[in-house]
């Protein structure tokens, strides 16, 4: 019998992936700052039409760039924990869904208990 469980992936913290991650990050950065600054030119332009309630516009946009803003103070922190973080730290990357096979005499402890993939550098290290 099958089932499905869930895997934990992690990524080994080496030069090369913090770089990468880095890099990821300043991406989503500068995406959320593109974000803000299209609301705020998306609101100027509401505002002029004069079509919808000003009271309510403002608060739906003001809402939004506070998510967003919010977002990149998360990144930031993020960042700031990349670069103090020592190589050779697991980070856990994501988590997948893996097919198990079950047989009659197996120990259910060594199943139940969650799998992990260790990955560094984009290569498969290590299956626990």
């Amino acid at each position: 019998m099958n089932i499905l469980q869930k895997i934990v992936v992690k990524q080994v913290l080496t030069e090369k992936s913090r770089a990468e991650l880095h890099q990821k990050y300043e991406e989503s950065l500068l995406q959320l700052k593109k974000e803000c600054e299209q609301l705020r030119f998306e609101l100027k332009k509401l505002e002029k039409t004069k079509k919808y309630p000003l009271g309510n516009l403002t608060k739906q946009f003001e809402k939004e760039l506070h998510t967003r803003q919010e977002k990149m103070k998360l990144l930031d922190f993020q960042i700031e924990q990349l670069h103090m973080l020592p190589l050779g730290s697991e980070l856990q990357e994501k988590e997948i869904q893996g097919i198990i096979e079950v047989k009659i005499g197996d120990t259910w402890e060594d199943i139940a208990t969650s799998k992990t993939i260790v990955i560094k550098d984009g290569v498969v290290a290590e299956i626990r």
